[in-house]
């Protein structure tokens, strides 16, 4: 919708946005919070509307960054001016700094049945897992690793010797992707409302020490056994189904084929913060591995 059309909003005129209908009189009340609370930063505005609006997830959490995402479309279509970002105070970064891990490099290079029984288990169990996880993905990974937003969940791999063989994170879907939502049936107003029933498989690794036919594969399977049941546990709602990108020029997807993911497109080519279609990235294949039979009618509901 052009821009200008949205400026000048009747007041029976609403617009959705990250699943919210907003009327002009919600995005007045937005305005109003910014210019009376002039010292309030991005995330506590976001936070205190979602307070207002009881908007929260079903684990009771508030919906923070959809909050903040919404915030930044309507700034974006020149409806309200958000707060100036804060400065990165040098000495105090807010970011997650990632710190080395002592870790053994020798070489793992066996039939997979000689790792069994291999262990899957949830990184957030303890700070070491979760600071090992963060740290071989920030070392070993092709697209390193910084910090989740939003829903998340971690894994780590060990074989029987308690030795670490790879790392897999699932975090938030990717918004719109024209190829999975005309397979899944969506409509806008349909993604919108249950785009949290589905997780992206963001980052997969073997680390690069290990190798062992088969086990990437093998890991796959063992983690998305466990997945709807731990998200459940810690985010109060399940999942339906799971997705993945696989850069084309990189990768031919051969684990997740082995796994019975099913390929069910590509990527336009744009990145997922490209708002204005001039950010070309690799194409990528898309692959789906649904959690239920009847996904479709769940994700469609």
């Amino acid at each position: 919708m052009d821009v200008l059309l949205y400026c000048c909003m009747n007041s029976n005129d609403t617009i959705t946005i990250q699943g919210r209908s907003l009327k002009s009189s919600d995005i007045e009340m937005i305005k109003s919070l910014i210019k009376n609370n002039p010292s309030w930063h991005r995330t506590k505005l976001s936070k205190e509307i979602c307070e207002l609006w009881d908007w929260k997830r079903p684990s009771g959490g508030l919906k923070d960054m959809s909050c903040r995402t919404m915030l930044l479309k309507l700034e974006d279509r020149k409806l309200l001016k958000l707060p100036a970002h804060r400065k990165a105070n040098s000495n105090h970064s807010r970011k997650k700094k990632i710190e080395p891990v002592l870790h053994c490099k020798s070489p793992i290079e066996l039939s997979i049945e000689e790792l069994y029984p291999i262990q899957i288990k949830d990184a957030r169990d303890s700070k070491y897992y979760e600071d090992f996880f963060d740290f071989m993905l920030f070392e070993y990974h092709y697209l390193s690793f910084k910090t989740t937003v939003g829903e998340s969940m971690k894994y780590l791999a060990y074989d029987k010797y308690e030795r670490p063989l790879g790392c897999v994170l699932f975090g938030s879907a990717a918004w719109k992707v024209k190829a999975r939502d005309g397979y899944i049936g969506w409509t806008a107003e349909m993604r919108e409302r249950n785009l949290n029933y589905l997780t992206n498989n963001t980052r997969f690794l073997i680390l690069p020490w290990v190798k062992v036919p088969n086990l990437a594969s093998c890991i796959l399977g063992m983690v998305l056994k466990r997945l709807n049941k731990d998200w459940m546990k810690r985010y109060g709602h399940e999942i339906s189904l799971v997705e993945t990108f696989v850069e084309q020029n990189r990768f031919r997807g051969t684990c997740y084929q082995a796994a019975n993911w099913q390929k069910i497109g590509e990527t336009a080519g744009r990145s997922r913060q490209d708002r204005y279609s001039k950010m070309k990235v690799p194409i990528k294949d898309i692959y789906i591995y649904p959690l239920f039979k009847n996904y479709k009618e769940l994700l469609c509901r």
